[in-house]
């Protein structure tokens, strides 16, 4: 073979192999700016953008890995008769592709917001929570925990056990909602992590399949799991005080020592109100950070505005089928919401006053914030708690287009 010829298959064996490195190590970039470019605050995703980002950052640990191996190899064949300029830019394209390998591995998430993993309580008496703070609030069987919301709107997620039901504490601040759900699914125990956000609202991955599922929903969106749904386990919002008045012998969350002092302020949700929305929620006539309280019934879904039960105190209403009662507590903050029918039987409520928080008017017993009869006939009765949540408007439509709201 001529020696001109020798130079240039030289040299074409060198270009193939610098480009080779080259796509490695974008490729390898990519795997990290992709999700983090699409899943990221503050920015629209699709539902097709986004299962794409998810399957990148899914696949990006391993995807790098062999970029990394790829990159390597041409560093090894071309070293010992490359040029300087040469080496310079392999050694370039290797530091950039094992940069990206490393970052894949990193949940930025869990950076910005450090999860809680072996959380602590201590007793009511003990807790030191202002008693106008809300609490996320769960009791399972004979126990019972509280929550604070400044402390969970940091770690979003505590994964725990209570009354021997493993469940997951979680709440997103940016859109209001705090939901617990068991971490049981097809008999298998799961653990969960923050994984990113999706419209305004939260995304959990578990660390036993790398499932993802949407906080505001417990639907699985990617992975393994895709469609399940997780399963709600009760809890209220409410406020410390009246949460430690009707369980003084409760347990509540402590701070995490390590990461106290980020938590949100007091005042968090009048700055949470001041962050954009990527829902357009336009043509509903609703402000995207309307505070709703959520109903769903029977696949019925209902928003009451905050503001309107707050000035109402007492909601008598009906979503589908179903008549219900939308009670505010004694302590002006906290509310709950009840079947308005006990045995069949449609009761009409009437406000009590002082400790009295309801009155039927049927057979005039007294019921109290916990949805019981105290006195009269039916003392020792008790309706059915409806689960209710609260939610900014604009994620409370995104994941029920077809809601009603209450008018006044």
């Amino acid at each position: 073979m001529p020696q001109t010829q020798q130079i240039q298959t030289v040299r074409n064996k060198t270009r193939s192999l610098l480009v080779l490195a080259s796509v490695s190590a974008i490729l390898s970039a990519a795997c990290v700016a992709i999700p983090m470019f699409v899943i990221r605050p503050f920015r629209p995703q699709g539902a097709r953008e986004l299962e794409i980002a998810l399957a990148v950052r899914h696949a990006g640990p391993w995807l790098a890995g062999v970029c990394v191996a790829v990159v390597l190899l041409a560093i090894f064949l071309l070293w010992k008769n490359a040029r300087i300029g040469t080496r310079i830019g392999l050694i370039c394209l290797f530091l950039l592709t094992f940069a990206g390998a490393v970052f894949t591995q990193v949940n930025i998430f869990e950076k910005m917001f450090h999860p809680y993993d072996s959380p602590s309580f201590e007793g009511a008496d003990e807790a030191k929570v202002d008693p106008d703070d809300k609490v996320l609030a769960v009791t399972v069987g004979q126990q019972a925990r509280a929550y604070p919301i400044r402390t969970m709107g940091y770690h979003h997620i505590v994964n725990d056990t209570v009354g021997g039901v493993p469940i997951a504490v979680t709440y997103c601040t940016l859109c209001h909602t705090g939901l617990v759900w068991s971490r049981v699914v097809e008999g298998r125990l799961l653990q969960f992590r923050l994984a990113g956000i999706n419209n305004g609202n939260a995304l959990l991955r578990d660390e036993q399949t790398s499932s993802i599922w949407q906080q505001s929903t417990g639907e699985a969106i990617f992975g393994p799991l895709k469609g399940q749904q997780l399963k709600l386990v009760r809890s209220d919002e409410l406020t410390f005080a009246l949460w430690k008045s009707e369980q003084p012998n409760g347990q509540v969350l402590k701070p995490d020592p390590l990461y106290a002092a980020e938590y949100d302020p007091k005042d968090w949700e009048k700055h949470v109100e001041k962050t954009p929305t990527v829902v357009n929620t336009t043509r509903s006539g609703i402000a995207p950070h309307q505070l709703m309280l959520g109903v769903t019934v029977a696949g019925q879904s209902k928003a009451y505005p905050i503001e309107s039960i707050l000035a109402a105190k007492l909601i008598q209403d009906r979503v589908g089928d179903q008549p219900l009662i939308v009670v505010l507590g004694r302590d002006g903050a906290s509310i709950r919401v009840f079947e308005g029918t006990l045995e069949n039987r449609h009761l009409t409520f009437a406000q009590g006053t002082g400790d009295k928080t309801l009155t039927d008017i049927d057979t005039g017993s007294v019921w109290n914030f916990q949805g019981c009869a105290v006195e009269g006939t039916l003392t020792g009765r008790c309706l059915a708690e409806i689960d209710a949540h609260k939610d900014y408007w604009f994620d409370w439509m995104n994941h029920h287009p077809e809601s009603a709201v209450f008018k006044n």
